[in-house]
């Protein structure tokens, strides 16, 4: 039955010089990667997302995340909604958050 099992031997007790130091910069390489190509650029996005949410005025024209382009018509302060005309009879209302990008001035008649 011992050849399906083979016999485990004792290494020497001593290891490599140095190995947990080695395992600690692993970790610590792991980690800037983690934050230089992860966490750095989502939190860039998110800073100039707020920035642009923060910015919105009367009378910009606003591509919304659902593909909606339109015109501000209302801002309001104290909620987090804004007033969209996207024709003359059609107005909605939607968060700011839900603001992708400003577009240009005069967009909306060149499309």
């Amino acid at each position: 039955m011992s050849f399906l099992i083979s016999s485990a031997h004792a290494q020497d007790a001593a290891g490599q010089p140095g190995g947990e130091f080695g395992m600690l910069i692993m970790l610590g390489v792991f980690g800037l990667i983690f934050y230089f190509l992860l966490y750095r650029p989502q939190a860039k996005r998110v800073k100039e997302h707020k920035n642009l949410v923060s910015s919105l005025g009367k009378g910009d024209e606003v591509l919304t995340q659902g593909g909606l382009v339109g015109k501000i018509t209302k801002v309001s302060d104290d909620k987090d909604f804004i007033e969209v005309a996207l024709n003359e009879g059609n107005n909605i209302v939607v968060q700011k958050s839900a603001v992708s990008a400003v577009l240009p001035k005069g967009t909306m008649k060149s499309i």
